[in-house]
């Protein structure tokens, strides 16, 4: 089991949203210090300084995780300031809600950059020093969109299956080499912190922000190879995997509604 009193967690996008929430719960099950990654200055400063008031250690970096040159320098000066990071949240992510041929090439970049270069770059510079304490835990938040198809959300889909699909590998890879390095990939349906904003699903439940960020924190206390929720989105690597490509469309795109769930997408109000 993954510890979280005494150990030094950092979360990406980490000053709202779920990842607000997870740092509460760290923090509150006795971790030694939080370290929150966020571009959001006002959110940032305001989520600090509400921990600290409350007598946590907390450590935050305005940081724009697409600048890996930044990452890479901040990184460094947390492994030497405080040490390795026990365990890391990759949990910054951005949805651009539109047909394929809407994107902007910029769209596609940063989707790309935030939701799974970053990740990459970011688990890069931390995990040396997990390896050599043979102890160590990376979290990183996919989605369910990374286990099937949705229209409206292609480049968003994409990076997420790229996610799944480097986390497994890195899973495999870190558990030949210690039985105390463990990944954990988390594969949610939509949640209701307002990325999402508009989005429509009448069978499957959209997750609560609070819910999920529990299911998160206990799957990392336990291990577990994948987070899923709610409980369908277990259920959907074996419908693809049994079905003929047409039957599942109609099971999972018309008869729970999830082809049609992006058609009056808003996203996060600025």
């Amino acid at each position: 089991m993954s510890q979280f009193k005494n150990a030094s967690v950092l979360i990406t996008g980490g000053a709202s949203g779920i990842g607000r929430l997870m740092g509460e719960l760290c923090l509150e099950k006795g971790a030694k210090r939080l370290i929150i990654w966020d571009m959001d200055a006002e959110r940032l400063t305001a989520t600090t300084a509400d921990f600290k008031s409350r007598g946590y250690e907390v450590i935050s970096d305005l940081i724009d995780i697409t600048e890996t040159d930044n990452v890479i320098h901040t990184a460094k000066n947390i492994l030497s300031s405080y040490g390795p990071v026990d365990i890391l949240i990759n949990n910054a992510g951005i949805v651009v809600g539109k047909f394929f041929e809407e994107h902007s090439h910029m769209d596609i970049d940063k989707t790309m950059q935030i939701n799974t270069l970053a990740m990459m770059h970011i688990t890069r510079e931390f995990l040396p020093a997990m390896i050599s304490a043979q102890k160590g835990h990376i979290v990183n938040i996919a989605s369910a969109a990374g286990l099937a198809a949705n229209p409206q959300m292609a480049v968003y889909v994409a990076s997420k299956w790229a996610v799944i699909g480097w986390s497994e590998t890195l899973r495999l890879e870190l558990e030949s080499k210690s039985k105390g390095l463990h990944v954990t990939t988390v594969t949610p349906f939509y949640i209701s912190t307002g990325m999402f904003e508009g989005v429509k699903s009448h069978i499957v439940p959209i997750v609560k922000p609070a819910s999920a960020a529990r299911q998160i924190i206990h799957a990392i206390e336990k291990n577990k190879i994948f987070c899923r929720m709610p409980w369908i989105v277990y259920a959907m690597p074996f419908f693809k995997g049994i079905l003929p490509q047409r039957w599942f469309d109609a099971l999972i795109g018309k008869w729970f509604g999830i082809y049609s769930s992006m058609e009056q997408f808003k996203g996060k109000v600025k």
